[in-house]
């Protein structure tokens, strides 16, 4: 079985966000980037399926050569080889478009990515990939077992799960329940010195659409003030919740 990781680049969550030009860009400036969390799970699953059915594990990324360390990071933690596309992931179809292109190339039998990116939180490249490749799709996975040409999934629903069949090719997206938080692998010093000697393969982007533009960035509207009230003034409690909170 031959695997292809979709993985991006995101910022930590613990940074501090900031955007310059008139809020039209965001600052990287002191920035940490890391693997996006939900395609961190589909790796580290990845990786199950090679330690016990001896799969083969591609990495693939787009990004410009700032995104090599989030790369290498995948190396380090086992996957057998990388791709990143010469390219700034500015649109999520074009995005698709790109690593459909590479899975075209690389006759992958199972392709995973993580359900949405934590950065902008689009949740549309994992669908429209399929689409394009015309190959079967279960989102927000949070199982999943292969069994020769079958495959057994399990997606997380409102209410509840749903336990799907369908055979490979095959594209997930993917989310914790995929592996655990405790089961997640950290580099050790022999897969960071492993890293540096595996295949990094840059190839540059295909002519493609982009779909979207941004226009404008955001922050937050800052929390309110807090007012203390007394535990034993229960009248200024009220009063302050039917006439300033308007909650009763």
């Amino acid at each position: 079985m031959k695997i292809l990781v979709c993985i991006s680049n995101v910022p930590d969550t613990t940074s501090k966000i900031n955007f310059t030009d008139g809020d039209t860009k965001f600052d990287t400036n002191g920035v940490q980037f890391v693997i996006n969390p939900n395609d961190e799970f589909g790796l580290t699953r990845a990786m199950w399926f090679k330690e016990k059915q001896g799969a083969t594990v591609h990495v693939v990324s787009v990004g410009g050569p700032t995104i090599d360390p989030t790369i290498r990071k995948a190396l380090a933690i086992g996957a057998d080889e990388a791709i990143r596309i010469n390219a700034e992931p500015t649109d999520g179809f074009f995005v698709a478009q790109q690593l459909a292109e590479v899975v075209k190339n690389g006759d992958y039998n199972l392709v995973i990515a993580g359900r949405e990116s934590i950065d902008y939180n689009g949740g549309m490249v994992p669908g429209i990939l399929a689409a394009l490749l015309d190959m079967n799709f279960v989102n927000t996975c949070i199982s999943l077992e292969i069994d020769g040409e079958n495959a057994t999934a399990q997606r997380e629903i409102d209410g509840g799960k749903e336990t799907l069949s369908t055979s490979l090719p095959l594209v997930i997206g993917g989310q914790k329940g995929l592996v655990q938080e405790s089961d997640l692998k950290i580099p050790n010093m022999r897969g960071i010195m492993m890293a540096r000697q595996k295949k990094l393969t840059v190839v540059e982007p295909v002519d493609a659409l982009n779909a979207t533009q941004e226009t404008k960035f955001e922050k937050p509207a800052a929390k309110g003030a807090v007012k203390l009230v007394d535990a034993s003034n229960v009248d200024e409690l009220i009063s302050l919740l039917h006439n300033e909170a308007k909650v009763i």
